[in-house]
């Protein structure tokens, strides 16, 4: 291997780590709110290429459909729980158009901007303006009628909400994998090495999104409302704050960041309907090393999970997804041995 490649598959990692990045905070985040893992995170990646491209194509994407559907069932589920609770009838009404509004308004935007081809911004926000309310529309169906159960049967319902969300992107998109248009087609030359246009703007966002995230958490109201719910719920719900509405824009955050990774990583990969699972996989390693609670540690996990992809696929590339996946078990190994253990009744 000489310096050039060697820089390539740099760059290489530094681009897929940037996405792991951010992949891996949206799974702490959610986890650190609703105890929940959210292993559906994968989906909305491949969801927000597929939207792109069929956009581009001038169609009106499945996803807009999968929205309807999820703000039905999520309807449904709001007049269960008021039929069971007397005291849900008085907050019915806004529950019902808090869930079916947004639907209905993406479905009339879509059908009429899809067709339009508008340009690049405008069909990312629109992508964006899809998928991203899916969020508290599945913490309300899946997560919220489980909040007070063990993180077992949390873990089961994510694993059932993910199987289904696989199987609607088979359904709405077929099994054909797209890959779409970069943003630029302009490269940058740094020494030995040429960076592309697109590996740019994915630095460029990625950095930005942790800026306006760290500034979120620190100075808004619901960034730190998110954070008393992570370190302590029931505290947090003594002093007035409600999980339910901290888990659910935790779960619309995760998921606008899962569609805007699809969105930057279309145009460098081929992405399919079940494409998003195994790049979920390798944020959640990052994640894993930072303990799914530290972010920085979590941000150089998914840099080192990157850089060991990027290589691996140089020497052994039929086995790279073995070879990073098995970091896993040193990654456990090291958590384990830093952590403290505590008997049993202490």
């Amino acid at each position: 291997m000489d310096l050039q490649t060697a820089l390539i598959l740099a760059q290489d990692a530094l681009t897929n780590g940037a996405i792991y990045i951010l992949l891996a905070v949206a799974l702490i985040l959610v986890l650190q709110t609703t105890r929940a893992l959210f292993i559906p995170q994968g989906d909305f990646v491949g969801y927000g290429a597929l939207t792109l491209a069929s956009l581009q194509l001038g169609k009106m994407p499945g996803t807009v459909w999968l929205l309807v559907l999820l703000a039905v069932v999520a309807a449904l589920v709001e007049i269960s729980r008021a039929v069971m609770q007397q005291s849900a009838w008085r907050d019915l009404p806004g529950a019902l158009v808090r869930a079916l509004l947004p639907a209905l308004v993406m479905v009339v935007i879509s059908h009429y901007a899809a067709p339009a081809k508008l340009g690049l911004l405008w069909q990312v926000l629109l992508t964006l303006a899809i998928i991203t309310p899916m969020g508290p529309l599945v913490y309300q169906i899946a997560f919220r009628p489980l909040a007070n159960a063990p993180n077992v049967v949390l873990f089961v319902a994510s694993v059932a909400v993910h199987f289904a969300l696989e199987g609607f992107g088979l359904l709405f998109f077929g099994p054909e994998g797209v890959r779409t248009p970069p943003f630029t087609e302009s490269q940058v030359d740094v020494g030995y090495l040429t960076l592309s246009g697109q590996s740019l703007y994915v630095y460029a966002i990625t950095i930005l999104l942790i800026v306006a995230l760290k500034w979120f958490f620190g100075k808004t109201t619901y960034g730190k409302a998110l954070r008393a719910v992570a370190f302590n719920r029931n505290g947090a719900r003594l002093v007035g704050i409600s999980p339910e509405m901290v888990g659910s824009l935790a779960m619309s955050v995760a998921v606008g960041l899962g569609a805007l990774s699809g969105i930057l990583i279309g145009p460098i990969t081929t992405v399919y309907y079940d494409s998003g699972f195994l790049i979920g996989l390798k944020g959640g390693l990052g994640a894993i090393v930072g303990g799914f609670a530290s972010y920085p540690l979590a941000a150089a996990g998914s840099l080192i999970v990157a850089g060991t992809e990027a290589y691996s696929s140089y020497w052994l590339s039929a086995y790279k997804d073995v070879i990073v996946f098995t970091l896993i078990i040193p990654i456990l190994l090291w958590r384990s041995m830093a952590s403290f253990h505590y008997e049993e009744g202490e």
